[in-house]
């Protein structure tokens, strides 16, 4: 995957997480911190240069993870 479609990506799911964030005032104090997680990980990883497909696979695996516990 080239990084601009990196990138693209990244900006696009850190948009979606603080409309999420922005538009739901009912979150709980741990969702709120889950998501919030969520996007200073994206922010780091869009910062990062060099990695290889393995390494930003575990990165995005990372935040899938916290992504997915404000799921459940």
């Amino acid at each position: 995957m080239s990084r601009l479609s990196r990138l693209q990506n990244i900006d696009g799911l850190r948009i979606s997480l603080e409309t999420i964030l922005q538009n739901q005032c009912s979150l709980s104090e741990s969702d709120i911190n889950l998501l919030n997680n969520a996007v200073a990980k994206l922010n780091r990883l869009k910062t990062k240069k060099g990695l290889t497909n393995k390494h930003y696979q575990m990165e995005v695996a990372d935040i899938v993870e916290l992504i997915f516990k404000f799921f459940i």
